[in-house]
């Protein structure tokens, strides 16, 4: 998937093909103003207040507290742009927004666009970070609240891949244990137990993490079949064949290679025999300009989050590092649901 100017016309098409129009100013400019309606719309609880029923410009206004003249025009420009739909003088939200913009819809992303608000403003740092290198430490920086806020984030995203990484990891038969490594929420993991009844989950993260995402992880309904384990995913011990599955969901990108060639070692002696270990990554291309748009974008803002050596890693590098730890290595899987996001596995003999 890629981002950037869809021509609604032959001429326009033409213009961009020839590069007639000023491509820079769409991706910058047009993307902007998209992204933050669209976010504006979810911090307002605009959609929200269509949940009743269609409502005209001056009734939406009245329910969400707004001034009536800038209502109607976020309005008109939400219309616009496909997440509302104007019929007998009324707005109603399209299907698009009822899936995942409304706050009580169970494939919402409201709580991500929200976390974008903060984004917007950690990305004013990218040209710093360019010029001197130095990274946010997002994690040690994040005040409660923001926190608080990311993980939600961080699950909203993960609710909408989190059925089919379930339903394509590959789970040993038989299966009774399986590690979640820098799992936070532990949505993940939850789907894969819920696909598989006798499968119980151990969520490693950070203490501050586990603070702040011990609710999401209660609301999963699992009990004792998932749980938090309180660690540092690069240093904490694992054991000998303890484990039938380890995950280690968008967390890569995070840690330096090194990082990621010792973890993949420890979870390969940590594995019982046929235990399978699956990386979920964004994956950039084995070679640039090869449509990777969105894992190369993501790749400079992880290393502005978290330390320049780090970035998005291709299918080869993450093989390489299972194949290092003794590992046979699978065919990667390409997410439906999380276009550029992969499933790379491995087996212990």
């Amino acid at each position: 998937m890629k981002i950037g100017a869809i021509a609604e016309s032959a001429l326009e098409w033409m213009a961009l093909k020839l590069d007639l129009a000023p491509r820079a100013l769409v991706d910058t400019h047009a993307a902007m103003l998209l992204a933050r309606t669209v976010m504006a719309g979810a911090e307002l609880k605009v959609f929200d207040a269509f949940s009743a029923g269609p409502r005209t410009a001056e009734e939406t206004a009245t329910a969400c507290g707004l001034a009536p003249g800038p209502t109607a025009l976020l309005l008109d420009a939400l219309t616009e742009c496909g997440y509302l739909r104007f019929t007998g003088g009324r707005f109603a939200v399209t299907r698009r927004a009822r899936l995942w913009l409304l706050s009580d819809s169970p494939s919402s992303v409201r709580d991500k666009l929200l976390l974008q608000m903060i984004e917007w403003r950690w990305l004013e740092a990218l040209e710093m970070f360019v010029r001197s290198g130095r990274p946010l430490n997002f994690h040690q920086a994040m005040a409660a609240e923001e926190r608080d806020l990311y993980h939600r984030g961080m699950r909203a995203l993960a609710g909408v891949a989190g059925r089919e990484v379930a339903r394509r990891t590959p789970v040993p038969r038989g299966a009774r244990r399986m590690l979640d490594l820098g799992g936070s929420h532990g949505h993940f993991a939850a789907e894969i137990c819920r696909r598989h009844s006798g499968l119980m989950a151990e969520v490693i993260d950070l203490p501050e993490a586990i603070e702040a995402a011990a609710q999401l992880l209660a609301a999963e309904g699992l009990g004792e079949r998932l749980v938090h384990r309180p660690g540092d995913a690069t240093a904490i011990e694992l054991g000998d064949e303890r484990y039938d599955l380890v995950l280690m969901s968008n967390l890569a990108h995070h840690l330096t290679e090194e990082q990621n060639r010792k973890v993949a070692a420890r979870v390969a002696r940590a594995l019982k025999p046929g235990g399978t270990f699956v990386i979920q990554e964004p994956a950039r291309a084995q070679r640039n300009g090869r449509s990777s748009q969105v894992p190369a974008l993501l790749g400079l803002y992880f290393a502005m989050q978290s330390r320049p050596e780090v970035r998005t890693w291709t299918v080869s590098e993450m093989a390489a590092w299972q194949r290092e730890a003794g590992l046979r290595v699978r065919r990667a899987r390409s997410l439906r649901t999380a276009p550029g996001w992969v499933l790379q596995a491995a087996t212990k003999h």
